[in-house]
């Protein structure tokens, strides 16, 4: 047996527990045990007079005051020149061994001379029968691998056996052993102490054992080892001391010849775990990485020691290590116990019955449905009518269009895209060679979209499967979105397709960073389309970042943070242009094309038909389709899903009824500002912000609140069957004037042109960006519009909301007045030069707005022939349906391409964005870790236990 004992014990008081109850328990059992120390050294880190007065009572040889700073390494070399024994007892204040401890582990050195440390069973301080650690190994790349951590203390290691390495914790080292590694390395930033300590001896011949029979106690205060996870800055602080550890050795093991490679290769690596980080849903370890990777390359001196100190030392090759690390096959089998375990847990998700529970037949049915409603539409290459314009004719410049830069529309304009320009895009890349047909099928599928993403919103709400297509049919038949089909808004369209999908993702978006993934995407995706309901989505982000930070913790909080984060990097362009013209009402503004189509009035009767649900002054159509009868009883039709949704507060469910009827206060009174604001021009007239997004913000609301009273309230299900058959019979008779529109011819959706110009303009500018028109409209006042076209049409993407909503004329508006002044009076002597030095090669003259006033048609008749009499003008062809159009002679100069600023602008705004939204993406990639985390929550957002049926 080794002659003397001499303990080193290190003490820090930043753990949960304060240190000195640790400390004493630590100290009584230093004092129980069966085979006493022959000296003991305490080195206490910061100070603290209950600690100093602890170490002081104790009989310690010596207590060496260090700053608070001090790792675990650094004071074990404070300590190492006081050494009077044999042996070394590596300690903290957090370790209790108990009494035959330190006997078991020195008679494992006595029995075996060529042991260089044994090291002890690490039990958890509170449950004795956990295992925290019982021998350390690692991969061939370096990754550490507990041999036992975790498990439940069952016998099944007591056998004892030759390891790798150890948890530093307990470890009892042999002092000539000790000297000669010169301790730990204080590169290794508090974790994997033991491992390498392990890698060393037996590199130096040394042998490592376990002594399972002695057993410690240890509490995971971090200071020696790595700090339990409690908390979310102990949580980053244990990240990076084992991110640093591992990067640090790998470089110090590394081959002389590998070094300068594995060095350069830490920031890629980096890179590619950030990716790794992102789809394995844990954000929370990116910062720790990066902060590792720059710690581990600065740290020169460091390596160079540690390198230093193997050479010296080793005896032995790095092969005989490795029958000691642990096998790919080994670790997969581990990993397989632990999926399996997870498998096994308490499931709590019930089945989703999507086809069983009739889902895919309410998905099948409105398809049928949409196809009878409008059965023309699949023949036709692009859609019109209402706020609709072809797109782009290839991909690339859907793109070019959604991006920061020189628009379409203006002669001279450069700023920010609308960011419903990228929905737009994403859409049309769905049909690449056609653009213009993605959106006619979007029409198709619109019904059958719009029923399967209220059915997943309703399985948030009930598990009953009526319910959940009641939800569908409702979320379809909604008034606002079959009058946004029939009308046609396509960005109200999108909007209402997307809100389901927001509110199923987003009601569990502080559960897991896939679902806040998805949520962040479809939130930016529905803020691009109806920005108008935006403030009332912000009120919502921040009642659940409160309810996060109350409830959650942490990462409850973080995830809901993350929401907004992608839909701010889409919007901010747009947002910093308005916000410096001076104009931030523009930002509400309807995105595409601006149309001044019917909307509900700002005065009382108009109010009453929002809160009723209707956008239009025509409820439902149901006016013309009875040619003017009275339709005061269509209102009605709505409300006895709005008297459910009202009764949902008194239920036992009540806490989810009253968010959801907050939601649709939020949305009603979004729909009733909506109606009083105007913030874009067309044609000289004021078009008000479409009330239908508030509306749809509010049918969620409506609908979830009612199909919760139908879930609990009523005591027969014939009951409930029939109020729910109710809520869809008569939901189906307010749908009834929208789904015969197109049929009857009294829809304003039309067979589009694939251009809003004339087909000679459309041939000679298709595929390029850089031919202008000018468009000249003759308006009922007697004045003229003018509107300068970049390509082939005008389109749904190249539209801008800062160049409809701005509020005075900016200097190439100043200059395009001037043009249409010189080319319509006899003012310049060369009135089309100016035209072909900018680019402009063709001018057409509208024809006048239906029904014509005297002012316009005689405006049109002077411009026509002021305009004939042009030299460098000439007429092409005869009056069309688009205008008269003229062709400019002679050379056209090209259009003036981007300036380098605006290039670079242009690259600095697409790198942040597609960083952000690829970190969005990664996040809402699916897992099987992620899956088994949903499988452990209830699918019903809110429901507790207590509330049972």
């Amino acid at each position: 047996m080794p002659a003397r004992v001499h303990a080193i014990l290190v003490v820090r008081p930043d753990g949960r527990t304060p240190a000195a109850f640790h400390l004493r328990r630590t100290l009584a059992a230093l004092e129980a045990q069966t085979r006493p120390l022959d000296a003991l050294t305490i080195v206490l880190c910061g100070e603290d007079d209950n600690l100093r007065q602890l170490a002081a009572d104790s009989r310690a040889e010596g207590v060496i005051s260090a700053p608070r700073t001090t790792g675990y390494a650094e004071a074990t070399a404070l300590a190492t020149h006081r050494l009077q024994g044999d042996v070394v007892w590596l300690l903290a204040q957090d370790t209790a061994p108990e009494p035959d401890a330190l006997a078991r582990l020195a008679g494992a050195l006595e029995l075996a001379p060529s042991v260089a440390f044994a090291a002890p069973k690490l039990v958890r301080w509170d449950d004795r029968g956990e295992i925290v650690s019982l021998g350390v190994s690692m991969t061939t790349l370096g990754r550490t691998v507990g041999l036992a951590d975790g498990e439940l203390d069952q016998g099944q290691h007591d056998a004892g056996q030759d390891v790798l390495a150890a948890d530093v914790r307990g470890v009892l080292v042999r002092a000539e052993v000790w000297r000669h590694l010169r301790g730990l390395d204080r590169g290794l930033s508090g974790a994997d102490e033991g491992l390498d300590l392990g890698v060393r001896a037996r590199l130096a011949g040394a042998r490592v054992t376990l002594v399972p029979a002695a057993r410690v106690a240890v509490a995971g205060d971090g200071v020696a080892g790595l700090p339990d996870t409690y908390g979310s800055r102990r949580r980053m602080r244990r990240v990076f001391a084992t991110r640093t550890a591992q990067l640090h050795r790998r470089l110090v093991y590394a081959p002389a010849a590998m070094l300068a490679l594995q060095w350069l290769a830490i920031l890629p690596i980096a890179l590619w775990r950030t990716i790794v980080h992102l789809v394995a849903k844990r954000p929370g370890q990116i910062w720790p990485e990066w902060a590792a990777a720059a710690t581990a390359m600065v740290r020169i001196r460091a390596i160079a020691r540690a390198r230093a100190g193997i050479r010296r030392t080793r005896t032995v090759s790095w092969q005989s290590l490795a029958p000691l690390r642990v096998g790919r096959a080994d670790l997969r089998t581990n990993l397989a116990l632990t999926d399996e375990s997870d498998r096994l847990a308490d499931v709590r998700r019930s089945e989703l019955r999507f086809f069983s529970g009739g889902g895919a037949w309410a998905v099948l049915a409105a398809l049928v449905v949409s196809v009878v409603a409008f059965p023309a539409l699949l023949a036709w290459p692009a859609l019109g009518g209402g706020a609709l314009a072809p797109l782009r004719d290839t991909v690339a410049q859907l793109w070019a269009d959604a991006s920061y830069g020189q628009r379409q529309l203006g002669l001279d304009a450069v700023g920010a895209a609308d960011p419903f320009a990228t929905i737009v895009a994403v859409i049309g890349s769905f049909s690449p060679a056609a653009p213009s047909q993605a959106m006619v099928v979007l029409w198709v599928l619109a019904l059958p979209m719009a029923v399967l993403g209220g059915w997943f919103a309703a399985t948030r709400v009930t598990d009953r499967s009526l319910l959940r297509i009641t939800g569908a049919v409702a979320w379809a038949l909604a008034p606002t979105f079959l009058a946004a089909l029939v009308q046609p808004r396509p960005a109200a369209m999108i909007a209402h397709l997307l809100l389901p999908w927001l509110f199923f993702a987003g009601s569990v978006a502080h559960r897991s960073w896939a679902a806040a993934g998805v949520a962040s995407l479809v939130l930016a995706a529905v803020a691009a389309c109806a920005p108008s309901i935006v403030p009332a989505l912000l009120a919502l982000w921040l009642v659940a970042l409160v309810i996060a930070g109350v409830r959650g913790g942490s990462r409850s909080v973080g995830r809901i943070a993350w929401l907004v984060v992608p839909t701010a990097a889409i919007a901010a362009p747009l947002v910093w242009q308005q916000l410096a013209s001076g104009n931030p009402w523009g930002l509400l503004a309807d995105p595409g094309v601006t149309w001044d189509g019917p909307v509900a009035t700002a005065d009382a009767a108009g109010r009453a038909l929002l809160a009723a649900g209707f956008p239009t002054p025509d409820p439902g159509g149901w006016g013309q389709l009875l040619g003017g009868a009275p339709t005061w009883w269509v209102p009605l039709l709505l409300a006895l899903p709005a008297l459910l949704a009202l009764l949902a507060p008194l239920t036992v469910r009540w806490a989810a009824g009253v968010v959801l009827l907050s939601v649709a206060a939020l949305g009603l009174a979004t729909a009733f500002a909506a109606v009083a604001i105007t913030v874009a021009v067309t044609a000289a007239t004021p078009v008000p912000i479409w009330p239908g997004a508030g509306l749809s913000l509010a049918w969620i609301g409506v609908i979830g609140a009612a199909l919760i009273t139908l879930d609990v309230v009523p005591t027969v299900p014939v009951a409930r069957a029939l109020a729910a058959t109710a809520v869809m019979v008569v939901l189906a008779v307010s749908a009834v004037p929208a789904l015969t529109a197109q049929s009857r011819q009294a829809s304003a959706l039309t067979d589009g042109p694939t251009s809003t110009l004339p087909a000679y303009v459309a041939a000679e500018g298709r595929g390029s960006v850089a031919l202008g028109t000018i468009v000249l409209t003759p308006l009922d006042d007697g004045s003229i519009a003018a509107e300068v076209v970049w390509g082939a049409s005008e389109t749904l993407g190249g539209q801008s909301t800062a160049r409809a909503t701005r509020l005075e004329a900016t200097p190439a508006d100043r200059e395009t007045a001037d043009l249409v002044a010189d080319l319509v009076t006899d003012a310049a002597d060369d009135p089309v030069g100016p035209l072909a030095d900018r680019g402009i090669a063709f001018v057409l003259l509208a024809p006048t707005p239906e029904p014509a006033t005297e002012a316009a048609q005689a405006l049109r008749r002077t411009a026509a022939i002021a305009l004939d009499q042009r030299d460098r003008l000439e007429s092409v062809g005869e009056e069309t349906a688009r205008g008269s159009l003229w062709l400019v002679s002679g050379e056209i100069s090209a259009r003036a391409g981007e300036t380098p600023a605006v290039a670079a602008t242009a690259r600095g705004i697409a790198i942040g964005q597609l960083v952000v939204l690829t970190i969005a993406l990664l996040l809402a990639i699916p897992t099987a870790q992620t899956r088994r985390d949903a499988r452990r929550a209830p699918r019903i957002v809110g429901l507790r236990a207590e509330e049972g049926r």
